[in-house]
Parts: C-alpha cells; sequence; structure tokens
C-alpha cells in the first residue's frame, strides 16, 4: 500500500477568466498533517477542494488511498464523490458550518445519520467525541450557546465521529483569538494525525502552520515552496479518540 494518502498531479482550475491553480502537483502522507499557506487568491482553498472532491479540476488527477484499494477521485461522478466526502473524509471550516437549530449532540450524531445510522445510536458516539474533546455535558446546548471554541470543538468532532481517513480544515481557527485557536489546533492535531489519521490544514496563520508536521506555500495558483517547521506537532498527543468510534460506511444501515 502507497505511503501517500492523497497525491494530486497536473491540477488546473480556472473560474472564467482567474486562474486558481496553473499545474500543482502534491502528495499528502498517511498521519501527516499538512499546512497550505498563501495570500489570498493564491489558490490554497480551491486545491483544497479539489484535494476533497468538492471541486472538479479542469485538468489533472486527484488519487486516494482508501482501505479498499486507490480512487481515482476525479474519476468519479457527483454521487460517488460526495460519498466519499461523507464516509471517508472530515470538514471543518472557518465558521463551523454548524446547524444553529440542533444541539451539539444533534450536529455531530447528523453526520452518521446521513449514512443511515440510527439516530439513539448515532448521539451515542456523538457524545463519546464530544466528551473526548472537553465538551462533556455540554452536548444537549445549541451552538449560540457554546463559545466560538467550544462550537469548533463540536466541528472537530463532526468531521472526525465517522473516522475519516483524511480531515480538511479551511482556515479553522480564522475566527478565534490566539489562545483559543492554539487550543483548537491542539485538540485538532490531537484528535487526527495523533490517532494516525491525516490533517490538510488551509491557513494564513503561521503559527497554526507552525504547529503541523510539514507547510507547502501558494503563490499564484501554484506551490513555489515546501518547508517542515521547527515545532512542527507542538502539543499534539493528549486527546485521545473514544472508544466508540464509528466509521460511516461499516455502520451504514445498522
Amino acid at each position: 500500500m502507497s505511503s501517500f494518502v492523497l497525491e494530486a498531479s497536473g491540477l488546473v482550475k480556472s473560474f472564467g477568466q482567474t486562474h486558481a491553480l496553473a499545474g500543482v502537483d502534491l502528495r499528502v502522507r498517511t498521519g501527516e498533517s499538512l499546512a497550505i499557506m498563501g495570500a489570498s487568491g493564491s489558490g490554497k482553498t480551491t486545491l483544497l477542494h479539489c484535494l476533497a472532491g468538492i471541486v472538479r479540476p479542469d485538468a489533472g488527477s486527484v488519487s486516494f488511498q482508501s482501505g479498499a484499494g486507490r480512487v481515482e477521485v476525479t474519476g468519479l461522478g457527483e454521487r460517488e464523490r460526495s460519498r466519499l466526502r461523507r464516509e471517508a473524509f472530515g470538514f471543518v471550516f472557518q465558521q463551523g458550518l454548524l446547524i444553529p437549530e440542533l444541539t451539539a449532540v444533534e450536529n455531530v450524531a447528523l453526520a452518521l445519520m446521513l449514512n443511515g445510522m440510527p439516530r439513539a445510536r448515532a448521539e451515542e458516539y456523538g457524545r463519546g467525541w464530544l466528551a473526548a474533546l472537553g465538551l462533556a455535558g455540554m452536548e444537549d446546548r445549541r451552538i449560540g450557546q457554546l463559545s466560538g471554541g467550544q462550537a469548533q470543538r463540536v466541528a472537530i468532532a463532526r468531521a472526525q465521529v465517522t473516522g475519516a481517513a483524511v480531515v480538511f480544515a479551511d482556515e479553522p481557527t480564522g475566527a478565534l483569538d490566539s489562545a483559543t485557536s492554539a487550543e483548537v489546533m491542539r485538540a485538532l492535531l490531537d484528535s487526527t494525525t495523533g490517532q494516525g489519521r491525516t490533517l490538510v490544514v488551509v491557513t494564513h496563520d503561521a503559527d497554526v502552520a507552525g504547529r503541523c508536521s510539514r507547510i507547502v506555500d501558494m503563490r499564484d495558483g501554484r506551490i513555489v515552496g515546501e518547508r517542515v517547521p521547527a515545532r512542527a506537532g507542538a502539543g499534539a498527543g493528549a486527546t485521545a479518540a473514544p472508544a466508540a468510534t464509528a466509521p460511516a460506511s461499516a455502520e451504514a444501515g445498522a
């Protein structure tokens, strides 16, 4: 089996007259934390979206090493890519994109319920993840009753509860103060690479990138550099995953 969980080759993507990606090659190792940095408009978010199967590139390919073998992401139809995103990938965004009308545990459980798991069982797994991320006792609070950092921990739990092999995070700490940002990034690392999973982060924050094991720099739709930060992985390893982690693909229809 390849040591690379994601491999992208020759990615090109344009939006009208804007050339977001201009021939990007990138390989992401299993279990690493990769930060993608660059100025606004450099193409970093478009690259993340192509890697995750959210956007299909105009040219080039992306492949994913799943437990069942290598999957050519760019060759999948929309339905298959949607299933891949539900079952194998997790997502954490700057604003969390949580549903405010639902409680914390309902937001987390929803990821499993969309794959066919009964609500009671999904909420059981959700509560385990929230407890592992320091939110025990807050499961029944609505998102508006949580702090920004707590809400992002809910988003991290939702991204992880399905047993996602790769978590994609787009500016996950962008709306947080520096102290809360450090706490959330530590939780994100502990629950991904700390458990042997892979994390891909888009960020403009050098402190966030510095906690990852590798950084690639983008400019004008191209990768222009790669480096290993001096304090790579700082703070990782403290948060244990809950014992009852449920890969959605295995539990669907249970």
